[in-house]
């Protein structure tokens, strides 16, 4: 199989065509379709097809580019470890931090600490949805990522438990004024403010919910930081945050925040990584600062209270 193939095979499926990464690659494109063709007969299967959208991968072409996928980023780390050893630590390292969560809160320290140690490893700091993070850990695009999840398996990747936090209702204005918590079965008849099925929270929200035959009254599906907290503001619904985020969007909007109770619902922040990509030595190294920096994280989910008291 010839690595340049693979390449150029991964390229064409990136922008999603010929064209543009023909010229991308700075190849004629008649050249670039002949490679193509001379993989398809490697492999004996059509790879990619045609459409008014540009060009997309079969099935077969599908599996390929998961494969392909594997073995450039493992040819990439073979090169960069030998051209770096013996030498100081350096490269790119990717970490995805799922936002509204105390990962937002290892970023800066993150930062800091891994620029004293290892000047000369590049951090990408990357915030999003949970499930998008674990779609790039799991193809490749992402060393790592800490997360809420992890109590399930899942194939092809592998969860370290960081710590547990509790998740919180933050209430707008004078709703359940003089309340330090609330239960389970009084969020029922709350208006909710929460993110959409896929997200990891809500998931703990919805099963927390089932696993006392009730349906929370969610109002809105609202996945911007911004825009919660401005509804929260409002007056358009409560919502259902970590503790450590809670406290921040409460102390932004004037809120408050309840502690809830019987029973409590629990989130595992975990680190998401590969179970069969290599890590590479930086990685290694931003894995270590990252597990010693949980356990500095202060959490402090014990006395939720009203943030204007």
């Amino acid at each position: 199989m010839n690595l340049r193939r693979l390449k150029y095979f991964v390229k064409i499926v990136d922008v999603g065509s010929l064209t543009q990464a023909a010229e991308i690659l700075h190849i004629a494109q008649p050249a670039l379709s002949q490679q193509i063709a001379t993989l398809e007969g490697e492999f004996h299967q059509q790879l990619l097809v045609r459409t008014k959208r540009g060009v997309s991968p079969t099935e077969a072409g599908r599996v390929l580019y998961r494969h392909a996928q594997i073995i450039l980023k493992q040819l990439e780390q073979a090169q960069a470890d030998v051209r770096h050893s013996g030498r100081a630590l350096s490269g790119q390292v990717s970490v995805g931090l799922a936002p509204g969560t105390a990962a937002s809160a290892l970023a800066l320290p993150l930062l800091k600490t891994v620029r004293g140690r290892h000047p000369d490893i590049v951090l990408y700091l990357n915030e999003s949805l949970g499930s998008t993070l674990v779609d790039q850990v799991m193809n490749g695009r992402m060393d790592m990522a800490v997360l809420y999840g992890g109590r399930s398996l899942v194939q092809g990747l592998r969860f370290e438990p960081l710590l547990t936090e509790e998740l919180v209702l933050v209430a707008p204005g004078r709703l359940l004024e003089g309340r330090e918590q609330v239960t389970l079965a009084e969020l029922r008849d709350l208006d909710l403010l929460l993110p959409r099925a896929h997200n990891y929270l809500r998931k703990y929200v919805d099963e927390a919910f089932a696993a006392q035959q009730r349906v929370p009254r969610v109002v809105a599906e609202i996945e911007s930081a911004a825009t919660l907290a401005a509804a929260v503001a409002s007056g358009v619904g409560a919502t259902v945050l970590p503790a450590s985020a809670a406290r921040a969007v409460a102390e932004s909007i004037q809120a408050r925040v309840l502690r809830i109770a019987a029973p409590a619902i629990e989130v595992p922040l975990a680190l998401c990584m590969s179970d069969h990509l290599p890590v590479s030595e930086p990685a290694r190294a931003v894995r270590a600062v990252i597990l010693e920096l949980v356990d500095l994280l202060e959490i402090d989910a014990d006395a939720p209270g009203d943030p204007r008291a």
